[in-house]
């Protein structure tokens, strides 16, 4: 067992991690914003294919080994998100499937799972979370890049509502990660823009009806599958449509 010292020795040297690489960015950043008079938060680069980003609201994904019954735009929050309802064709398995997508160079992740939960009380009475824990998926890359993966970092949870259980995964998908912090996008957005580029994003939630209060870990098999799928279709044909 870790002791105490030890621990929070760790988690010290966390945030001084953390601290470090976030006066980098300021440096290396805003420096030469200063010097030359072009503030790059004020300017940033471009957000590729943001055409393409802009269309899932209206046509959500088209994912391998699934078809869609329904999709229309959602309003949530202060967003309009594509909600999807998808089966699997090799079963009478349902999903439903919320997207948003990036809509503009300074759209940023902030309040997403918040919303979800206002919304999922809304609409079923009640969105009590429990068993609740991280997640990785892990999606390969295409033929033409041997032995590379792409790991996603994700919340995977219970929501209990006045009507259904269901297991949840939520997560913002990145061009080559993904992660359910916004925090951790808006670092992987900054390094992207050392190199004049940026890290668009798409929030997603998938949510599987499972038995009234019953184990979320059952249908873990199920529901990392459908992760997987999203996140490489979104890889493919959003965020890398020409690789």
């Amino acid at each position: 067992m870790i002791s105490l010292s030890k621990f929070f020795k760790y988690k010290y040297l966390t945030y001084l991690t953390v601290l470090l690489l976030l006066l980098l960015l300021l440096v290396t950043g805003a420096v030469p914003g200063y010097l030359t008079g072009k503030w790059q938060w004020k300017q940033p680069p471009a957000v590729t294919n943001l055409k393409l980003l802009k269309d899932i609201r209206s046509k959500g994904l088209t994912l391998s080994g699934w078809k869609t019954l329904e999709q229309v735009e959602q309003q949530i929050g202060t967003n309009k998100w594509s909600l999807q309802l998808i089966q699997q064709e090799s079963s009478q398995k349902k999903a439903i499937l919320l997207l948003l997508p990036q809509n503009g160079p300074t759209d940023q992740p902030e309040i997403e799972w918040t919303d979800i939960s206002g919304w999922g009380k809304s609409r079923w009475g009640k969105w009590d979370i429990a068993q609740e824990r991280s997640a990785q998926l892990i999606v390969k890359q295409s033929p033409h890049r041997e032995n590379t993966q792409t790991q996603v970092e994700a919340i995977f949870f219970r929501a209990a509502t006045n009507q259904e259980t269901f297991a949840v995964l939520q997560w913002y998908a990145l061009p080559n990660s993904g992660y359910s912090s916004p925090f951790r996008w808006f670092l992987a957005d900054q390094f992207a823009q050392w190199q004049k580029n940026r890290a668009p994003w798409v929030a997603v939630s998938i949510i599987v009806p499972i038995e009234p209060l019953g184990q979320v870990e059952t249908t873990w098999p199920l529901i990392e599958s459908i992760g997987e799928t999203v996140q490489s279709t979104l890889m493919a044909e959003v965020f890398n449509p020409t690789q």
